[in-house]
């Protein structure tokens, strides 16, 4: 938080470098203006940015094929979807019956019926795993444009848990560390919004603005304290972040994108999946009946709140439903079975995707938006005795829509049993190397020697359809 004091109570050493100290992972807000300010001074931001914007929207747990975007209703039962089927726009494709909104949209949508993560482990695969050097993936992008806007200051890289949105939510319960960079520097983790309200606390000020309006008066007040640091060049390079994160504390650009509160109140009312949220599931137990309600209540506001941060200038959002297990439908007492699994939690997804997608194409945004819809893994073939699926990591579903990307396609082809693909096998390499083609130029990317790192993961082919 802001903290400057005057008058009886000088700044101090301990007090100057609590500015901009926002919760970013570990980091403070002076850190992130001082890694844009690296990455403005390489030319990097103005020249390999496209403008466009990836929403990831992570379903930990690891969705069904079956009972998502691949039914396989000629399939013999046990294999078949549980829910029945759902006929899209698209002729003779079909979706499960609880995608009745997506469904109607699935003309505007690219469907990929053969990816394959090789993962049937609960983890943020494919946001941070191997594939990506062990780095959330929109570092990458950050450590290419840098870990602020160039205009707007908004951090380039968001993450959005269940909290981000709603302060009467369940604590999220997931696996693996959304804040690594791998070998990239911890200033290009992402910007992690907290919950009850905080965050926005947080990014106002303390004290009256006029008394910032003078921004020469309060460096000239920095310059007395550079005596008490160690060095003079370490003391000028905390003064010049320092000073560009009160310049974005100012701007209130952050905090606005981040306050569901200034957005048109029927655009909220159309998102919001709250309806949808059951506290009493018979079938869930040991605590994770307010993982399905808190995935309902918030899911809706979440992929509103992306959608205004990409407006913003973000250009990767990962949309975390924060609850390991509400895809995990392993109907194993402890979770729930595909049909109920479906109804708590599929029924909010489908409606917070359709009115993303909707809303998106009112705006006309949609070649500036990539979404992208996928977990860590896809489920079993067969259905369990409970009516369960269980983890399998040969085939997992994946929906993306916009970005520029022609929509109405079905990509590659399942085998008869849902179990893994038989034509245009696609990998988390290749899902990579498709966000960073979306979002940059990969072609000047490649000449730039510093980022050799990140030139590389654009080297694999991105998915068909993407130039």
């Amino acid at each position: 938080m802001l903290d400057l004091h005057d008058g009886a109570d000088p700044l101090n050493r301990r007090k100057l470098l609590s500015i901009g100290s926002l919760a970013i992972g570990g980091l403070s807000l002076s850190m992130l203006t001082g890694a844009r300010t690296a990455a403005a001074g390489r030319g990097e931001t103005s020249r390999l940015e496209t403008g466009k914007s990836v929403v990831f929207l992570f379903q930990q747990g690891g969705p069904s094929q079956f009972e998502t975007f691949d039914p396989k209703p000629d399939a013999p039962a046990g294999i078949r979807t549980v829910t029945g089927i759902s006929q899209t726009t698209l002729p003779g494709t079909f979706f499960g019956e609880g995608l009745p909104q997506m469904s109607r949209l699935a003309h505007l949508m690219t469907v990929v019926r053969s990816f394959q993560t090789g993962n049937a482990t609960h983890n943020i695969r494919p946001i941070v795993g191997p594939e990506s050097q062990n780095a959330n993936v929109g570092a990458l992008y950050s450590r290419v444009v840098g870990a602020t806007h160039h205009k707007t200051a908004m951090p380039t890289n968001v993450v959005l848990l269940p909290q981000s949105v709603s302060s009467d939510v369940a604590p999220g319960q997931g696996r693996g560390d959304l804040l690594s960079t791998g070998s990239l520097g911890v200033a290009y983790a992402p910007f992690i919004p907290g919950g009850s309200g905080q965050l926005l606390k947080n990014m106002r000020l303390n004290l009256p603005a006029e008394r910032f309006q003078d921004r020469q008066e309060l460096r000239l007040q920095l310059d007395q304290l550079g005596k008490q640091f160690e060095t003079q060049s370490q003391f000028e390079s905390l003064d010049r972040n320092q000073q560009q994160a009160c310049e974005v504390l100012l701007s209130g650009s952050v905090a606005n994108a981040l306050d569901l509160s200034k957005e048109d109140p029927s655009v909220i009312a159309r998102y919001d999946t709250t309806r949808f949220a059951a506290d009493g599931w018979p079938r869930a137990q040991r605590g994770k009946r307010g993982y399905y309600s808190g995935h309902a209540k918030s899911l809706g506001k979440s992929m509103l709140l992306a959608r205004r941060l990409c407006e913003a200038g973000c250009g990767f959002v990962t949309v975390h439903c924060g609850y390991e297990g509400v895809w995990d439908m392993h109907a194993d007492g402890n979770n729930l079975n595909m049909e109920d699994g479906m109804q708590a939690v599929g029924l909010p997804f489908d409606h917070a995707v359709a009115a993303f997608i909707e809303d998106i194409e009112e705006r006309g945004l949609a070649d500036q938006i990539l979404l992208i819809v996928g977990g860590e893994m896809g489920r079993t073939p067969r259905l369990n005795r409970n009516g369960g699926r269980d983890h399998w990591a040969k085939l997992s579903p994946l929906m993306m829509y916009g970005g520029g990307l022609t929509g109405g396609k079905v990509i590659g082809q399942s085998s008869r049993d849902g179990g893994e693909p038989i034509d245009g096998r696609l990998t988390i390499e290749n899902l990579i190397s498709t966000i960073l083609h979306v979002t940059l130029d990969v072609g000047r990317l490649r000449l730039e020697p510093s980022l050799s790192a990140i030139s590389k993961f654009a080297e694999t082919t991105p998915f068909p359809g993407v130039a």
